[in-house]
């Protein structure tokens, strides 16, 4: 299962009828820029923005708890992973490494395991089945692709002319 390396674009902490969202773009290079929107609930929204801007002095979260409890029990988190889709559910997973070195994968929730990734820092993948299955096309990227074809066209125009495209006949006057 080739992975794909994402960080989180925007959160959207929504409320009434307005969705909360993820959108994690994918930024290894490797091929066109995807962006992954997953719906979330507006707690799970929250705790995520709360690990990407820190409070200073505020209590630990629930995501904290866990971070700390890897770290004293002698292991790490070394990534976590949106490793699946079925509708609209998606399915990911903490990689934690034992102090042995050995490879421990937990099932979690996307929301949870992203909350987890901002706070230690670690990062997050999506595999290419869910990005085939569930990614939009980034269309900033598709945007500023357009920009640079157009601005090469004008730019071949320019390079294109010679004086004689500018020499105006006598006694003819601009189209004013």
């Amino acid at each position: 299962m080739p992975l794909r390396e994402m960080s989180i674009e925007s959160i959207v902490v929504g409320g009434g009828p307005v969705a909360s969202l993820v959108v994690l773009r994918t930024s290894d290079g490797d091929g066109p820029a995807l962006q992954l929107p997953i719906r979330i609930g507006s707690v799970e929204a929250t705790a995520i923005s709360m690990g990407v801007t820190p409070r200073p002095g505020s209590r630990p979260m629930t995501h904290d708890l866990l971070g700390s409890a890897i770290k004293e029990l002698g292991g790490r988190c070394a990534s976590v992973r949106v490793m699946a889709v079925q509708g609209t559910t998606f399915f990911a997973q903490l990689d934690l490494e034992r102090a042995d070195g050995e490879h421990v994968f937990v099932d979690a929730r996307p929301s949870d395991a992203l909350a987890v990734a901002v706070r230690l820092g670690v990062p997050i993948y999506a595999d290419e089945q869910v990005l085939e299955t569930a990614a939009l096309p980034d269309f900033r990227g598709v945007e500023k692709d357009e920009e640079a074809h157009e601005l090469e066209e004008f730019h071949n125009f320019v390079e294109g002319l010679s004086p004689e495209d500018f020499n105006v006949a006598p006694g003819e006057k601009d189209a004013e």
